[in-house]
Order: C-alpha cells, then sequence, then structure tokens
C-alpha cells in the first residue's frame, strides 16, 4: 500500500496555522456553550477534560485549567487539585471503558517542548494498549483509530459521571 488517505489531518495542519493572534483553543472550546459539540467530558470549578479531536490513540484525552494560565507554576492551589482530581477521574473512566493496559500520562510546556497551545497549561492522557505499535504507525507514520471521536465521547462522558 502506498497511501491511506485521512481527510481529516487537513482539518489539524490548516488549525495548527493559526496566528498567535487567532485566540486559545481551550478558552474557544469552554465558551463554546455545548460539551458534547466542544468534546468536553467533565467540568468542575477550576477545570475541565476534553477529547483531543485529533488523537494518538482512542480515549486519547486532555485535562486543563479553565483559567487561561501557561505556566504549571501559575495554577493555584486549587487549580492543582481540582486538575488532578479530573485526572484521576479520566484514568478510572478509561479503565472501566476501555480496559487499557498502560497510560501515557504528560504535558508540554512551551512551543520548543512540544506544546501546541503554549500558553494554556493542559495534561494529555493518552491510553494505551500491549500491541497498539504496529507496523501503520512504524512504517506507515499513520496511525489507526477504531472508533470515531462521537462513540468515544458517547462511551467516555456517562462514566466521568461515575467516577
Amino acid at each position: 500500500m502506498e497511501r491511506l488517505w485521512s481527510p481529516w489531518r487537513m482539518e489539524y495542519i490548516r488549525s495548527a496555522r493559526r496566528g498567535d493572534d487567532a485566540g486559545c483553543l481551550f478558552c474557544d472550546l469552554v465558551g463554546k456553550g455545548d460539551d458534547e459539540e466542544a468534546l468536553i467530558l467533565a467540568r468542575t470549578d477550576r477545570a475541565f477534560a476534553v477529547l483531543n479531536a485529533y488523537p494518538y490513540n482512542a480515549g486519547h484525552l486532555m485535562v486543563a485549567p479553565l483559567r487561561h494560565v501557561g505556566r504549571l507554576e501559575e495554577l493555584d492551589e486549587e487549580e492543582v487539585v481540582e486538575t488532578q482530581r479530573l485526572l484521576q477521574r479520566a484514568l478510572g473512566a478509561l479503565r472501566e471503558v476501555a480496559e487499557p493496559d498502560g497510560f501515557n500520562l504528560g504535558m508540554n510546556l512551551g512551543r520548543v517542548a512540544g506544546a501546541g497551545v503554549p500558553d494554556h497549561a493542559h495534561w494529555h492522557v493518552v491510553p494505551r494498549w500491549d500491541g497498539d505499535t504496529n507496523f501503520m504507525p512504524v512504517v506507515g507514520d499513520t496511525k489507526v483509530l477504531p472508533e470515531l471521536l462521537a462513540e468515544t465521547y458517547g462511551k467516555l462522558q456517562p462514566a466521568f459521571e461515575r467516577a
């Protein structure tokens, strides 16, 4: 196979070209007014969890403070507590729904460190399964996701309510 077409990827490429004056992805999602459309799985007073629209794996989500803040050390104590509790809920919901064998959990702080949204701190939660790396990402540099975002949202959002 020479090519695997993924036309959705063009939307990501175009969005990555957003200028610094284009606003903040996370603030835009929070202000959208429709959590399902925005893929927001859960909110607290100071934080929220959202599915990544361009996931590394099915169930890849992010947890961020509601307040627009780019530096981890600038989070206040309540934001630290609520983001960490929401991360715990995320892990619990993903374990219940997706039954992964492990997780990658992390942050990229600053554009040079790989942050796509450097001015709004956020954690990535990526569920992993034994054997989820196969020839497609290794040889083809292409990730095949087994589920649509709307399906993942429909499974995870109720689990967040229970977690």
